[in-house]
């Protein structure tokens, strides 16, 4: 994994965990997002976004997201070097399969990912 990435991704969980800590759930997931965006391509990280998006989902008590990270958990595991809906957020209220635009920040950091 290329260190900017990594740099990236870090920053984004400890954000997101700080967030938490704060109870700002809404500054929590945005972060949660983005590091999910940056590390579809890597298993762990990837699975890693959707089990902190859960545990957010079971400190709020958002049993849609719960129910709904739990099969991304998986398939995070299993298909993030097969195939990634780009610009995909994560949360259980989108789509797993959509496609999303990228902002154009994060479109400089995966250009040659």
């Amino acid at each position: 994994m290329k260190e900017i990435l990594r740099t990236a991704i870090n920053e984004a969980f400890l954000e997101a965990s700080a967030a938490r800590k704060n109870n700002d759930v809404q500054a929590a997931y945005l972060w949660l997002e983005r590091a999910h965006i940056i590390a579809q391509r890597m298993p762990l990280a990837h699975a890693r976004s959707h089990w902190l998006m859960l545990k957010l989902g079971l400190q709020t008590r958002d049993w849609r997201e719960v129910v709904g990270q739990v099969p991304r958990i998986f398939a995070a595991l299993l298909f993030s070097r097969i195939w990634v809906p780009v610009g995909n957020t994560g949360r259980a209220r989108v789509s797993a399969f959509s496609v999303m635009p990228l902002s154009a920040d994060l479109q400089e950091l995966l250009r040659d990912d």
